[in-house]
């Protein structure tokens, strides 16, 4: 069977545990092909980001038009996309082409804390990529700066999903993780119900690039021809077992394990 061609549009993490690296373990582990758009190359590891140096806009926007015209797009995912600029690029680009599944990740910063997005993409990406989007998956942070008011109880976390789909986003995933205790709920709207997706915080320090993989594994599910309420499931229960699984790598926040428990290949 030909695989789902998924796009990811975000940013090159050298540590691999996020962005570019996490999306394209993810999509070929959940039977895609995978294509990128690097905004940025970053100097990453599990401790911080010691550097940024963001792509021009053109040459984001050719990335995308490279692969849409020739390798086609079958569902796409944007993560870390810097400035403005590059916002308004990308939506242009995406806009101008057939329309396809996209999931927007709208990561503003790394694990360790230090600033993807600038403040004033903020708008950009509410205003043009919002529109765009089958799915916006932000974290409780994410979702509070991007609706104006807090996310601390179930109802503040209901209003925000409502609020992003007004927003013009046709659903919302609004992320428990950063939440408190160890019983955490991923609450999806999509314009009509909500669905909670249950899981049990997993005692560990290794959770660099759960968004990335999480965002990354929807869009696959998508561009595989599985509605939202199950791709979301499986992505829920994949990244639980990546990060369940996770190698140990580094001094601070490890990547998962994209691997998920599976055995490398070997010659027949």
């Amino acid at each position: 069977m030909t695989p789902a061609r998924i796009l990811t549009v975000a940013g090159s993490d050298s540590g691999g545990g996020a962005g570019i690296e996490a999306d394209i373990k993810t999509i070929e582990r959940l039977g895609g092909f995978a294509m990128a758009a690097v905004t940025a190359v970053t100097a990453q590891n599990t401790v911080g980001v010691q550097g940024i140096w963001p792509l021009p806009p053109e040459a984001v926007a050719a990335q995308i038009r490279s692969c849409r015209d020739d390798l086609g797009i079958d569902a796409a995912k944007c993560g870390m996309l810097g400035g403005p600029e590059v916002v308004e690029a990308v939506a242009a680009e995406l806009a101008a082409g057939p329309a396809l599944p996209l999931v927007v990740d709208p990561v503003m910063r790394a694990k360790g804390g230090d600033r993807l997005l600038a403040p004033q993409a903020e708008e950009a990406l509410r205003r043009l990529l919002l529109p765009l989007s089958t799915l916006v998956t932000p974290n409780l942070p994410e979702a509070a700066a991007l609706v104006g008011h807090p996310v601390g109880t179930a109802a503040e976390r209901e209003r925000a999903a409502q609020e992003l789909v007004e927003l013009g986003a046709r659903a919302a995933l609004v992320k428990g993780g950063h939440g408190e205790g160890d019983d955490l709920e991923d609450l999806l709207y999509d314009g009509h119900r909500f669905y909670r997706f249950r899981t049990r915080r997993i005692a560990t320090r290794h959770t660099h690039g759960t968004g990335c993989t999480l965002s990354a594994a929807i869009a696959t599910g998508l561009g595989q021809g599985m509605d939202l309420p199950a791709a979301v499931a499986r992505a829920v229960a994949y990244v639980q077992e990546a990060i369940r699984l996770a190698p140990g790598f580094g001094a601070g926040h490890g990547p998962l394990d994209h691997h998920a428990g599976q055995t490398a290949w070997e010659e027949p």
